[in-house]
């Protein structure tokens, strides 16, 4: 069987279980071959690579994952560790409901910045200062930032062939889909 299209070493885990789940409803040959070439799901180590947020990032490679506990943070620092060094630029929002500091912690060795945004129309977020305030405590270097596009604008001022990571929520990764694709929040 081929290796798993979505990026990111814990979906051979992933993948592990889809196929099991698959011969258990005893399926064809070609639905694991689909299952592990065609799978898509959107902001889990997803690259943008158009749409308004990938044309404002320009040479600058744009990342967008929605994880938000603990057990992600370990899997999105993996995943960057396991790339071409560039620097790495976060931008984050996440809920009060979540373990932010759980979350960052993994982060930290991998961060050169991390911007702090609120996530829009979104009551129970952290505010940017409040997640900068959390990304600080755990040894990353943070700012706020008042929204995805501000931060991005000025990452890419500062380092045009970074990486970017908009990271920290689901609820922050459909508003960024959203608005980069053009549709209304």
């Amino acid at each position: 069987l081929p290796m798993p299209i979505l990026p990111g070493e814990h979906q051979i885990q992933n993948a592990g279980v889809a196929l099991r789940s698959l011969r258990f409803l005893s399926q064809e040959k070609n639905v694991f071959d689909a299952a592990m070439t065609k799978a898509i799901w959107p902001a889990r180590l997803q690259l943008l690579n158009e749409g308004k947020f990938a044309k404002l990032a320009g040479n600058a490679e744009l990342w967008l994952d929605g994880g938000h506990n603990p057990a992600a943070g370990k899997a999105l620092a993996n995943h960057i560790s396991s790339l071409k060094y560039k620097p790495t630029y976060l931008i984050c929002g996440m809920l009060k409901t979540k373990n932010i500091k759980g979350y960052l912690t993994p982060l930290a060795p991998y961060s050169k910045v991390l911007y702090a945004v609120t996530i829009p129309k979104e009551p129970n977020t952290f505010t940017a200062i409040e997640t900068s305030n959390f990304a600080r405590s755990v040894d990353i270097v943070s700012k706020t930032s008042a929204s995805v596009s501000t931060a991005i604008s000025e990452i890419i001022t500062k380092s045009p062939n970074a990486r970017i990571i908009i990271c920290g929520s689901l609820y922050l990764s459909g508003h960024v889909l959203r608005e980069n694709h053009g549709s209304p929040n």
